[in-house]
């Protein structure tokens, strides 16, 4: 499937690694077995939502570290926010979509 999907979301998120990337198998993806214990959606958002958090604090300590002297890469410091930035817009979008769902299942006539 092309483009961005919940699916390829999470190793979007967890290794910044563009969805070409993933398709061309450069990115090892964790499969869970059927036997193997499973998360509920809750614990999944959860974690998604904690990683985009600590993205947010290593790019506010990489900006303070610049600010400071401590860091001399600017790249990668502007990648890190970028990260950050473009990892709470997804989190956002899919914020978004599980409210769009839950308002189209409280429509709904029993």
């Amino acid at each position: 499937m092309d483009g961005l999907t919940i699916s390829n979301s999470e190793g979007l998120i967890q290794t910044g690694q563009t969805i070409k990337e993933m398709r061309d198998g450069q990115i090892r993806r964790d499969v869970i077995s059927p036997q193997g214990p499973q998360k509920s959606f809750v614990d999944t958002l959860n974690d998604a939502v904690n990683q985009v958090n600590q993205m947010q604090q290593v790019a506010d300590k990489k900006m303070e570290d610049l600010a400071t002297g401590k860091a001399k890469s600017i790249p990668d410091v502007m990648i890190a926010a970028e990260k950050a930035d473009i990892a709470l817009k997804l989190m956002v979008q899919v914020r978004n979509k599980v409210i769009e769902a839950y308002q189209e299942i409280m429509k709904m006539q029993v």
